[in-house]
């Protein structure tokens, strides 16, 4: 009979220990908010014009839409990331381009809030498509 003299010690991988999942969701959380501010602060000032015919906030705004969830995509190394921040900013944008009861619009029917609203859409959708994605996340990987 055969005895073994050094029992396994060793644990199976179950994923990701100590902070890393929480930092992680701390991280998409906070990236959902700046998609939020940038949402509300772009529908308030995209309409700058400039010489009163050349609307500059609005492609300005397009650009910080494109280069914000972008960036954060490549920081975070995810397309998720991007994506996050993406669809936050969508949801203010989408809410103060609609007709309020009192008759008032953020985001009214000017070039400079069509350049923002749809150049804007494109433009998020752009930087989600261009973010390089580095492999599947960390919820993904297999033991």
């Amino acid at each position: 009979m055969m005895v073994n003299a050094a029992p396994e010690t060793a644990e199976p991988d179950q994923g990701p220990g100590g902070a890393e999942p929480a930092v992680t969701g701390a991280a998409y959380g906070a990236l959902f908010m700046l998609g939020l501010v940038l949402g509300v602060v772009g529908a308030f000032e995209h309409g700058w014009y400039l010489l009163g015919t050349i609307p500059v906030g609005g492609v300005l705004a397009v650009l910080v839409v494109f280069g914000v969830p972008y960036a954060m995509g490549r920081l975070m190394g995810a397309r998720l990331a991007a994506g996050v921040v993406a669809v936050a900013w969508v949801i203010p944008s989408m809410i103060l381009a609609g007709p309020r009861p009192e008759g008032d619009l953020a985001i009214a029917a000017t070039l400079g809030g069509y350049i923002y609203l749809y150049g804007g859409l494109l433009a998020a959708a752009l930087a989600v498509a261009l973010v390089p994605s580095r492999g599947p996340s960390w919820l993904l990987r297999g033991t």
